[in-house]
């Protein structure tokens, strides 16, 4: 028994000690948008998204964006308010369209630890599919989505069901969890934010799929 004991403690004392080992969803606080500034900057209105519900301007789309000019304005005002999650996600939306990735990681991770729904989500996304160039990690990225989801934002709603649908989870031992009541309530949430035609079709065609024995 004293051997099993000693055996135990030192497998503890290593999985502490191994970042491997660590929970990598640790320092992902919850959101309350009552915690920041809302003051419409430059930054937000030259690099803000336009599907991000935390948005406080209309958002450019990728192709529209003047990188450049967004990277100025959204670096000048994080410098003036650096623990603000939505600037700190559009200054690494800039660096991450305009290819500098490592610039962008910084202010991305920033986002994401204060659990920004939109971070979640969209770093969810690089991982999944690698966009940054770095190895694909659905495992962990389907984890952000799923907790975008759980923060409400559509994208997640809709996306994590249709990662799991899609197989791309299929692998995942330990994260995400996945179960039907899960995805089940995000499609029903989903259902009440779908904005358009394209996206009731989509929430229907999940929901069906989700609904067969």
């Amino acid at each position: 028994m004293k051997c099993i004991a000693l055996a135990l403690s030192i497998l503890t004392l290593w999985a502490c000690a191994s970042p491997s080992l660590a929970d990598p969803f640790s320092d992902i606080k919850t959101y309350d948008r009552g915690d920041y500034n809302r003051d419409v900057t430059p930054c937000d209105t030259l690099g803000a998204h336009p599907s991000d519900p935390e948005a406080v301007a209309d958002g450019v789309s990728q192709e529209a964006m003047d990188k450049p000019a967004a990277i100025s304005a959204c670096l000048e005002a994080v410098r003036a308010d650096p623990d603000n999650p939505r600037l700190n996600y559009q200054l690494a939306r800039a660096y991450g369209y305009s290819g500098q990735h490592e610039k962008g990681d910084p202010y991305r991770t920033q986002a994401l630890n204060a659990g920004y729904p939109q971070s979640l989500f969209v770093i969810g996304y690089i991982r999944i599919a690698g966009w940054d160039g770095r190895e694909a990690d659905p495992c962990y990225g389907g984890e952000l989505v799923r907790r975008s989801a759980e923060a409400g934002r559509f994208a997640g709603l809709v996306g994590f069901p249709h990662y799991v649908q899609t197989g791309t989870l299929k692998d995942c031992a330990v994260y995400p969890e996945i179960n039907q009541a899960d995805i089940m309530r995000y499609l029903d949430e989903a259902e009440t934010k779908a904005g358009d035609y394209y996206q009731r079709i989509l929430v229907k065609t999940l929901k069906t799929h989700f609904s067969k024995p």
